[in-house]
């Protein structure tokens, strides 16, 4: 499937925005984008671990690093302006349905407001 990589394509296009946009946030805020990624994922409500795949010890570290890292509120209201919580930016990529309470919009991905509808 060739036009899954095409950067002309324009969803694809959109992918790599948000991308560069994720990393330019991390920069802004002094961390890895590694770092700001395991500390957006293990913040969420609904996430009890996060899974990592280091292939070597820095890649080790660089994950460890993300331990104990709290996003505050106007980073993760950032992260949900270029990827709105429940979206998926190309639609072709959705492989499942991702339809559950803990991402729809409501919950912004904030542990404080809780899962209950």
């Amino acid at each position: 499937m060739p036009r899954r990589d095409d950067a002309s394509d324009p969803s694809n296009a959109a992918k790599l925005d948000a991308a560069d946009a994720l990393g330019a946030l991390a920069d802004e805020t002094g961390l890895t984008l590694i770092q700001r990624a395991v500390a957006f994922a293990t913040r969420h409500p609904a996430v009890t671990s996060a899974i990592i795949g280091p292939r070597t010890m820095e890649h080790l570290d660089s994950y460890l690093a993300a331990d104990g890292i709290d996003l505050s509120d106007d980073v993760l209201d950032r992260i949900d302006e270029i990827v709105p919580p429940g979206v998926t930016i190309n639609i072709a990529d959705n492989m499942w349905d991702f339809g559950t309470a803990a991402l729809t919009a409501a919950f912004r991905r904030r542990q404080d407001k809780g899962l209950s509808t």
